[in-house]
C-alpha cells in the first residue's frame, strides 16, 4: 500500500522577507503617525500636517531602503569572505576540514564512526556546502539579499506610513490627533497579529509589542509637540 506524503509546514523560509516588511511597515506608522501627532500638538493648520506626512513617508523610506541595503550588503560581503576562505581551506586540507566537519556532528550526538562516514559523503557531494551550513551557519534560508531586503523595507514603510495620512485627510480638524493615533495603533494591532500568524508566532504577544511600542512613541512625539509649540 503506497504510503501518504508527510507534509510539514515551516516558516523559516519566510524570516528574510518577513522580517523587512514587518520593520518596514511598523516603523512607517509609529514614525509618521508619531510625527504627526506631534505636529499636530502644535496647532498647525491641516495642510502643514500633511506636508509633514509626506516629508516623514518619502525620507523614511529612502532612509530604510538605504539602511537596509547597506546592512544586509555588509553581511552578504562578510558571507562571501568567509566562503572563500573555507574554499581555500579545502583545498590546502581537506583532511583537516574533514576531520573538523565530523568532530561537529559528533558534538551533535552522532557516534564517532557515524560522524566520520557522515562527513565523508557530504564533503564528497559538496564540501563546500556541507561546511558553509554545518561550520559556518548559512543556508539559501538564511542567506542575505540586499536588493529584497532594501525594496522590501522601503515599500513596506511606504504602506504603512500612508495610513496615517489617510487618516489625517479624512479626519475633522478637531479630532486630529485622536483620529491619527487611534488608526494607527489599531492598524499596528493587526500589523502584529497578521505578522505573527505568518511566522508562526503567537498572535497576541506580538500586538501588545507593537501597540505598546506606537502608543509611546506617539504619547512622547505629542507631549513634545505640544511643550515646543508651546515656545515657539
Amino acid at each position: 500500500m503506497a504510503r501518504g506524503r508527510h507534509h510539514e509546514a515551516h516558516h523559516g523560509q519566510r524570516i528574510g522577507w518577513l522580517r523587512a516588511a514587518v520593520l518596514g511597515a511598523n516603523d512607517g506608522i509609529v514614525s509618521t503617525a508619531s510625527l504627526m501627532v506631534g505636529v499636530a500638538a502644535a496647532n498647525v493648520a491641516r495642510g502643514e500636517l500633511l506636508l509633514a506626512g509626506v516629508a516623514g513617508l518619502v525620507a523614511g523610506a529612502m532612509s530604510m531602503a538605504a539602511g537596509e541595503y547597506v546592512s544586509v550588503s555588509s553581511q552578504a560581503d562578510t558571507e562571501q569572505a568567509d566562503l572563500t576562505r573555507e574554499r581555500a581551506e579545502l583545498k590546502a586540507q581537506p583532511e583537516s576540514e574533514r576531520m573538523e566537519l565530523a568532530a561537529i556532528y559528533v558534538k551533535r550526538g552522532l557516534a564517532p564512526e557515524l560522524a566520520q562516514q557522515v562527513a565523508e559523503q557530504l564533503m564528497n557531494h559538496d564540501a563546500l556546502g556541507a561546511h558553509a551550513r554545518d561550520e559556518l551557519g548559512m543556508s539559501e534560508i538564511s542567506s542575505a539579499n540586499p536588493v529584497q531586503a532594501a525594496f522590501t523595507s522601503a515599500a513596506s514603510f511606504a504602506v504603512g506610513a500612508s495610513l496615517p495620512l489617510l487618516a489625517a485627510v479624512v479626519a475633522p480638524e478637531a479630532l486630529l490627533v485622536p483620529v491619527v493615533a487611534g488608526t494607527s495603533l489599531v492598524v499596528l494591532t493587526a500589523l502584529g497579529a497578521l505578522a505573527a500568524r505568518t511566522g508562526g508566532a503567537p498572535a497576541l504577544r506580538a500586538s501588545l509589542r507593537v501597540v505598546f511600542w506606537g502608543a509611546l512613541a506617539m504619547g512622547l512625539t505629542a507631549g513634545a509637540g505640544k511643550l515646543f509649540g508651546a515656545l515657539v
